[in-house]
């Protein structure tokens, strides 16, 4: 049984170009969606009430592509209380419906204690949110839970992957040693998003897909029955001496099309 996939692009690798311009250039590569970053340097940033949202969105469709996720910045494990935490997972799933966006991107973002515990009770408090809206909860492989197995933790007791489950970030599971067949086999239905970047071993810094050390052919065979989102992440944002959008847009797309299932 092969998969059904889908090719986006955030909007991290275009720092402060309008969202109309962003999805005029995921277009022209051949996306069919756009993940929206939520930052407060960003056109879409936290807070952005309508009618503005309405115009983001009708900018994103008359580009002729989808909001694919929005890339948000919140914690579920950060250190801390609970109330700023649940608050602002709250506000990223009502912006998220208001964009008409499926799902919200999160980060695990706990210390050497990983706080599993407060993260199943933060993403517990938003649950009827997210079951109300019908936007999903994506939380990524990155920083205190970088693997797949560690990632699931955050996510399987809701026992619900369509509300909330995990992104996949090629780089860092990899990073600390977990194939991308393990990665793809400990999620299972829990993979909720795919996030396809590359880098040198050692080196933090992007480089198109292809030219660096990460197995993204690997990912691509792990993927082949899986249906999804597949969205470059050019860190741009944090790397601004790195290449523009448009060089490794065309090489994800290479990836995309020579590696996505065909009926």
């Amino acid at each position: 049984m092969t998969g059904t996939w889908r090719f986006a692009v955030s909007t991290l690798g275009m720092p402060g170009v309008p969202v109309r311009d962003s999805a005029r250039v995921a277009a022209e590569h051949g996306c069919h969606g756009l993940e929206l970053r939520v930052h407060p340097d960003e056109e879409v940033h936290p807070g952005l009430r309508s009618p503005r949202t309405a115009t983001v969105r009708a900018q994103v469709e008359d580009a002729g592509v989808e909001i694919a996720c929005l890339a948000g910045y919140a914690k579920v494990c950060a250190p801390g209380p609970d109330e700023p935490v649940v608050a602002e997972l709250r506000a990223l799933v009502e912006l998220a419906s208001a964009l008409g966006a499926p799902a919200v991107r999160v980060f695990p973002g706990g210390g050497a204690d990983g706080r599993v515990g407060a993260a199943h009770d933060r993403i517990a408090a938003v649950v009827p949110e997210l079951r109300d809206s019908g936007v999903r909860l994506l939380v990524e492989t990155h920083d205190s839970h970088p693997t797949g197995e560690a990632a699931l933790r955050l996510v399987e007791p809701f026992a619900d992957p369509g509300l909330v489950a995990v992104v996949w970030d090629a780089v860092h599971p990899w990073r600390v040693g977990e194939s991308p067949a393990r990665t793809k086999a400990v999620l299972g239905e829990h993979l909720g998003y795919f996030q396809v970047k590359d880098v040198l071993v050692g080196d933090p810094v992007p480089v198109p897909p292809g030219e660096g050390d990460v197995p993204l052919d690997e990912c691509a065979e792990s993927l082949w029955s899986w249906s999804g989102w597949v969205s470059l992440e050019w860190e741009r944002a944090w790397y601004p001496s790195i290449a523009p959008i448009e060089v490794p847009l065309r090489a994800a797309w290479d990836w995309f099309t020579r590696w996505r299932p065909r009926a």
